[in-house]
């Protein structure tokens, strides 16, 4: 089995933009090569786990969802990150759906998918809903990132660089 981080990706990954969608409004959150370098040093593998309601809410597509996605996944690249795969919800709160963050439904898809061990693994988030769905997922090690606390998280921290001084094994 493998050991894995996953991220929570607006707030975490980028700055978070309301329904960002467009490559021209994307900005990488400082430190977050650095970091992901990090963690891929480590033996890491990284997985992306995201609601995305703007296209259930139908402000974007799935192909600008894509697009976007394609683009994040080779600037990463070019910086010698490997993202081994980017899940996302598209739906809005209201729809009730099984795959929307608190559910742990995109993080059991990729340990079922990657042959990921939780218990071995981290959760990212900005949001008490990513680390709910890290926890309802079987993981633990849990790390929010925001000027405010979660309760439900192992560590709350106010940058993603900060994560590397406890993401150590």
């Amino acid at each position: 089995m493998y050991k894995a981080v996953f991220l929570d990706r607006d707030g975490i990954i980028n700055i978070d933009k309301t329904y960002l969608y467009q490559i021209k409004d994307f900005e990488f959150c400082d430190g977050v090569f650095e970091t992901l370098r990090h963690f891929q040093d480590m033996g890491y593998s990284l997985f992306i786990v995201t609601n995305q309601s703007g296209i259930g809410r139908g402000y974007y597509g799935e192909k600008d969802f894509e697009k976007l996605t394609n683009w994040m996944i080779k600037e990463f690249l070019k910086q010698k990150i490997n993202i081994r795969k980017v899940y996302h919800c598209p739906h809005t709160p209201s729809e009730n759906c099984d795959c929307r963050k608190p559910s742990p439904y995109m993080i059991k898809q990729a340990i079922k998918e990657f042959n990921i061990d939780p218990k071995n693994s981290w959760m990212i988030g900005d949001k008490p809903s990513d680390i709910e769905a890290g926890i309802n997922a079987g993981i633990s090690d849990t790390i929010f990132i925001n000027s405010t606390t979660c309760k439900e998280a192992k560590y709350n921290v106010k940058s993603i660089l900060d994560t590397i001084n406890i993401i150590k094994k």
